[in-house]
């Protein structure tokens, strides 16, 4: 098959969302199907106001609406909602062509977070972006309740998965702090909701293995947390494999990626009860869901190693790429001869 999956995220920005999509186009390669990608590194770039790491590409109809035409696909995916996406939607929509869509991302409580308009109005957005899509893929159970709380009436299950064998188990001796090590992988942003696991009284060492806009100002704050940045997937897993707890304090996320890959690399997980951490640990024995994150944390130093490991090779890229071919809306061929 051939499919077009256009997105906004894509290398070198370091998020779950690029994780996922180059993930599921590996995987979809090794099935043989083949992938037009059309991301922000074909255009003109400006930094996204607030957040310079990710571009916001300019001027990209004419350039892509050629590349599908010429591309001709059998199905179109439009995995996010910036410059790239409305044009791919506008192009597809002129031409009758059907696409799917995907919901990675908490865009309305972002905007929130950050300009403190009331939901609805970001949410108005999305549901107009979303609403002549096929199906829009949402990550968990809990997203896809939210959006139909939201007026969203085409949205459908389609679980992310972790490359288990980048991620797994290793020496901890790694990082040389005092134990026990409570972690944190990730952008560092003010939806993440940092100051609610920086300022935990806990015992042992506090460590932050990233980068984002607000990691200058939470380094000022939070003088005592060890801060890193990796440098490959090799010296991530390591510093993942090296925490004894990972903690998720994030209350915006669809799903939380990096809690998979913490528990495949045998590290249990701390978070608040809410969605993405109930969608990813939800009752099993591998983490704790609380809302004392402090108690939670303490707690999950007693979950052993292999019953992380374990819970987190449920979630397979072989299973997600399945769904996610199910999922597409075939074009009929037609895309490369709609002009």
């Amino acid at each position: 098959m051939r499919i077009a999956i256009v997105t906004d995220a894509w290398h070198p920005q370091r998020n779950g969302v690029v994780r996922v999509l180059a993930s599921l186009c590996g995987q979809l390669e090794r099935l043989g199907h083949q992938l037009l990608v059309i991301e922000p590194g074909q255009f003109r770039t400006i930094p996204c106001p607030s957040y310079p790491e990710i571009k916001l590409s300019l001027f990209v109809a004419a350039g892509l609406g050629q590349a599908l035409h010429d591309f001709a696909p059998d199905a179109i995916h439009l995995a996010t909602e910036g410059p790239l996406g409305w044009a791919a939607r506008r192009w597809c929509l002129d031409r009758r062509l059907p696409f799917t869509t995907a919901y990675h991302t908490k865009f309305p409580h972002y905007v929130r977070a950050r300009t403190g308009v009331p939901l609805s109005w970001p949410y108005a957005l999305m549901r107009r972006f979303h609403a002549p899509s096929a199906a829009v893929m949402c990550p968990s159970p809990s997203v896809r309740r939210e959006l139909a709380e939201w007026g969203f009436v085409n949205a459908v299950e389609w679980s992310h998965g972790v490359d288990a064998v980048t991620f797994h188990p290793q020496a901890k001796d790694f990082v040389d702090l005092p134990r026990p090590l409570f972690l944190y992988v990730g952008r560092v942003a003010v939806e993440k909701n940092l100051p609610a696991f920086l300022s935990l009284d806990l015992p042992g060492s506090k460590m932050v293995v990233g980068d984002g806009p607000a990691r200058a100002g939470l380094m000022k704050r939070f003088p005592q947390v060890h801060w890193r940045i990796a440098n490959g997937d090799a010296e991530l897993s390591r510093y993942f494999a090296a925490g004894d707890c990972f903690v998720f304090p994030s209350k915006t996320d669809t799903f939380g990626l990096v809690m998979l890959e913490a528990l495949a690399s045998g590290v249990p997980v701390a978070a608040f009860p809410v969605p993405g951490p109930l969608d990813v640990i939800g009752d099993s024995p591998a983490g704790v869901l609380n809302h004392d994150l402090r108690a939670a944390a303490l707690a999950a130093l007693d979950i052993p190693s292999a019953s992380c490991r374990d819970h987190a090779c449920r979630f397979s890229w072989e299973r997600v790429s399945a769904e996610f071919l199910a999922l597409l809306a075939p074009t009929g061929r037609n895309a490369g001869n709609a002009g």
